[in-house]
């Protein structure tokens, strides 16, 4: 008996070894990131939801606003960029719009205007055209601003007109 409860109690063991590392694996998302190889051209509009990887070579708009763009040693694009996060190591023709960061590394080159809230430029890197860098609280105040406008007239009582507007629409 005592054998068979010492060859149970190994068996669970075993077995609850690999269901222990599967939950490990699953915590953290898989980082998808979809990639333009060194020999593919791609003329025209890229969008999606995943993170880009640029080796080949893309004309056009790439639109990605809530994703990372990467320009790779080998990417040649001649586009305007609008993405969450872009960074540069190729060559870039076209303006940059980030909502969060643009990085461009030592040996990458960009020719075009740029709107972000944060830069990096390393040694070397190339850059002609403009910057304006903008504070993140200041999309924050504006959307405030206007949303108390929107609630409150200007003695700081509140609006009574819209919800007189929306009843009379409901009541049609």
């Amino acid at each position: 008996m005592l054998q068979s409860s010492e060859n149970n109690s190994q068996k669970p063991q075993f077995s609850s070894n690999p269901n222990s590392f599967n939950p490990v694996k699953t915590v953290s998302p898989p980082v998808e990131q979809a990639t333009i190889g060194r020999s593919l051209v791609i003329k025209g509009e890229v969008t999606g939801s995943e993170a880009l990887y640029i080796d080949g070579k893309i004309e056009g708009i790439i639109n990605l606003a809530d994703n990372r763009v990467t320009v790779g040693r080998n990417g040649t694009v001649a586009a305007n960029i609008n993405a969450r996060e872009v960074v540069i190591m190729g060559k870039v023709t076209g303006n940059i719009q980030c909502g969060d960061r643009l990085d461009i590394r030592s040996e990458g080159s960009l020719t075009g205007d740029i709107v972000t809230q944060r830069i990096s430029i390393e040694d070397g890197a190339f850059l002609k055209g403009s910057v304006q860098v903008r504070a993140s609280e200041q999309k924050h105040d504006k959307a405030q601003q206007q949303q108390s406008k929107a609630l409150f007239t200007e003695s700081g009582k509140p609006s009574t007109e819209q919800p007189k507007a929306a009843s009379a629409v409901a009541g049609r």
